[in-house]
């Protein structure tokens, strides 16, 4: 994978908790400047702020959605369920790259910021994610 050296993209980082789950989630980076073709880092921070063990489990986004098809995690908490104790504070890693390809698309001349967005859920017995756009 050949970086496009020419071609900066700044990333932001946001990050949402559902009402039911009483977690503190955010992002440690605003934001981080990369090139396509070249891997990159972000921390997410969760600490669980009740007094009872809590499963959470996280989707997420990429906005513009267009450019999602460009972002690559290699490595994600999305998707798999995340236990905290009472209290406990984690470093959530997120590591990713955007291919080189985008470069070349002509849709994404004009798009020099990408915003990775997660939704924390809390995980209960019998209850499915919610996928957007299905019922």
């Amino acid at each position: 994978m050949e970086p496009v050296k020419d071609r900066v993209i700044k990333v932001t980082f946001n990050a949402d908790v559902h009402a039911s789950l009483h977690w503190n989630f955010r992002p440690q980076q605003s934001e981080i400047y990369l090139v396509p073709g070249e891997t990159a880092l972000a921390f997410y921070k969760a600490k669980n702020s009740t007094d009872k063990p809590v499963i959470g489990i996280s989707t997420y986004n990429v906005i513009p959605y267009e450019a999602g098809q460009y972002f690559n995690k290699i490595q994600c908490f999305c998707f798999e369920e995340q236990r905290l104790n009472p209290h406990e504070e984690v470093d959530m890693p997120v590591f990713f790259y955007i291919d080189p390809e985008f470069a070349e698309d002509p849709r994404m001349g004009g798009v020099e910021n990408i915003m990775l967005s997660y939704t924390f859920f809390e995980a209960k017995e019998g209850h499915k994610l919610p996928v957007p756009g299905y019922n």
